[in-house]
């Protein structure tokens, strides 16, 4: 976990981080306070002003966080949406072949015993003769 004072601190004294610690401290705000601090040495502004920016600057960096985490949330809500709708036409389809052949063997099950029951029938008649 990063301390950001003690980070600060390191920085303000010339430490000089690797270019992925640098990304990592710029990224959480530490270059940014040590900008400030220099502007409230020079006396561009005061203590207040500086935390005030950099709160500004922490509170749009969140909310762009949010949005972004949201609009991963939503993208991937909708494939599941997309995948289910998917998976519903494949289901139907395969529902759809089952009921045709289930009618297709009650339709050559009927004839079958309609045949037979013919066949008796007309068998008795030749007999006779």
């Amino acid at each position: 976990m990063l301390s950001f004072e003690r980070a600060l601190y390191w920085v303000e004294t010339g430490a000089q981080p690797t270019d992925t610690v640098r990304n990592i401290l710029s990224r959480e705000g530490v270059y940014l306070m040590k900008h400030l601090k220099g502007g409230v040495k020079k006396g561009a502004f005061d203590e207040a002003a500086a935390q005030k920016k950099f709160d500004a600057w922490k509170a749009d960096k969140q909310n762009g966080l949010a949005k972004i985490a949201e609009a991963e949330a939503k993208a991937k809500k909708e494939a599941a949406a997309n995948a289910l709708k998917a998976e519903k036409a494949v289901n139907e389809a395969i529902a759809k072949k089952v009921a045709d052949k289930k009618a297709a063997e009650a339709a050559a099950k009927a004839e079958a015993e309609a045949a037979a029951a013919e066949a008796p029938a007309t068998e008795e008649a030749p007999a006779e003769a």
